[in-house]
């Protein structure tokens, strides 16, 4: 079974763009590896199989974005509440053991971006969040240990 991506509207225009782009490139390459071809003999072509590969990666990129597509669910935005961690809260925790305060949005996997702090859903830290309360401590398994999180705020 097809593991289900969820996102925001914004999230899935985004997808949708990339493919567009993506399905663009196809005749550029197509043109590229014709060029190359007609260059002469295909076993020393270095340009001919920079230009294969090319399509190849291309054609990988657009067959994922095809997958995530066809798997995406969006979120309705008007029912998130902030009784409990969900996707798309915006969620400020503390550590417990050394006071650092950090605030993330958990998003889909493929909006997830740290430098934003937009936490993708599959994440330890999100999984664990998930469902939780303002106020609960939260123990969170990371590579490196245990780690509890105070949930200080939930918003949107």
């Amino acid at each position: 079974m097809a593991e289900i991506h969820y996102l925001t509207q914004k999230g899935l225009d985004d997808l949708k763009a990339q493919l567009e782009e993506a399905i663009a490139q196809r005749p550029i390459i197509s043109k590229a590896i014709a060029e190359a071809r007609d260059k002469g003999d295909l076993s020393e072509n270095a340009e001919y199989d920079a230009a294969r590969e090319a399509q190849g990666l291309l054609e990988l990129k657009i067959s994922k974005l095809q997958d995530t597509l066809a798997t995406a669910r969006v979120i309705d935005e008007s029912k998130i509440d902030t009784d409990t961690v969900q996707m798309l809260n915006k969620v400020k925790i503390k550590n417990t053991a050394n006071g650092a305060v950090m605030e993330y949005t958990i998003v889909g996997e493929s909006e997830a971006n740290f430098r934003e702090g937009k936490l993708a859903v599959g994440t330890p830290i999100a999984k664990a969040l998930l469902g939780h309360k303002k106020g609960e401590v939260v123990d969170v398994q990371v590579p490196s240990g245990l780690i509890k999180f105070e949930i200080i705020d939930i918003s949107i």
